[in-house]
């Protein structure tokens, strides 16, 4: 079957138009980078892009609606005290100092502090990759060059940082904040990871340090080794789906039908298991005669 097309071209085959067709919907669909701007290294400069590497338009999102009248509720700025709206031009920025008091900053003196530059990565130094714990890692994005000229450029920042298993760390200015990151090369490109700041970073030495060092029953371990033998299975992507999304749609869906939703049953909160190994022994061997029963072992 061929298609004519409406410009005076040649016709096509209609697969071949299906195809241009889904290559411009890819496209369409594909995330656009949020950010470009330079990647430095000392005299080195390169044009990048950088798009989250995560990302939630498809979730579900609420209004806050007049339950009465069906219309959206705006949100305002009120004053505490007298309850009156404060327009924009009458906000300020304060810093408490006691109760009911202030130290206001002005827009310049919070503009005097920040990044001169807030479109230029500059590396200011490297260190080893596996120096830097799992726990400073916040928000991933991925960077590309942005023109082909800066792709040499790119590329040999990117190789020589596998090649010496280092990750780049400057600074720039993301979401308002200036913020540090982490640059991982990865592939043919580089994940640009923004860290924790130092004072959101808690030492797990704390947390952790009521814990029992005494080791666990050896047939306990044994037990629960072949619980885990049992259910390990390759990482496929959908075991992070989200189940509440779900729901949530096909609530949305009955009420638009006007048809009552059916709520998810809740389960219920399980006891724990008792504190001595006997007991524990018992439930795990529950555990293992439940695994090969209902078939949830690997296949």
């Amino acid at each position: 079957m061929l298609f004519c097309n409406s410009w005076g071209r040649e016709p096509q085959p209609l697969v071949a138009v299906l195809l241009r067709l889904e290559h411009i919907w890819r496209e369409s669909m594909a995330p656009r980078p949020f950010w470009k701007g330079y990647l430095k290294l000392s005299l080195v400069t390169c044009p990048i892009a950088m798009t989250p590497a995560t990302g939630d338009g498809d979730k579900v999102r609420f209004h806050t609606v007049n339950r009465k009248t069906g219309n959206r509720v705006s949100s305002r700025y009120v004053d505490e005290v007298t309850g009156k709206p404060v327009p924009d031009d009458k906000q300020a920025k304060g810093y408490p100092t006691g109760e009911g008091k202030f130290v206001l900053l002005d827009e310049d003196e919070l503009d005097a502090v920040k990044l001169e530059s807030t479109r230029t990565i500059d590396i200011d130094m490297f260190v080893p990759r596996d120096d830097i714990g799992w726990i400073w890692l916040d928000k991933a994005h991925l960077l590309t060059p942005d023109d082909k000229v800066g792709e040499e450029a790119f590329c040999v920042i990117r190789d020589a940082m596998a090649a010496t298993k280092t990750v780049g760390i400057s600074r720039v200015v993301l979401y308002g904040r200036e913020r540090a990151v982490m640059l991982e090369p990865r592939g043919k490109g580089i994940v640009a990871w923004t860290l924790r700041y130092g004072d959101e970073v808690r030492d797990e030495t704390d947390a952790f340090s009521g814990i029992d060092k005494d080791k666990p029953d050896a047939k306990a371990m044994t037990l629960v080794k072949k619980l885990i033998d049992e259910r390990t299975r390759p990482w496929n992507p959908e075991m992070a789906d989200d189940p509440v999304q779900d729901r949530l749609l096909k609530i949305i869906a009955a009420k638009k039908k006007k048809k009552p939703a059916r709520l998810p049953a809740r389960e219920e909160t399980p006891e724990p298991t008792g504190g001595n190994v006997v007991s524990i022994m018992d439930a795990l061997r529950k555990s293992l005669q439940a695994e090969t029963k209902t078939g949830k072992g690997k296949s």
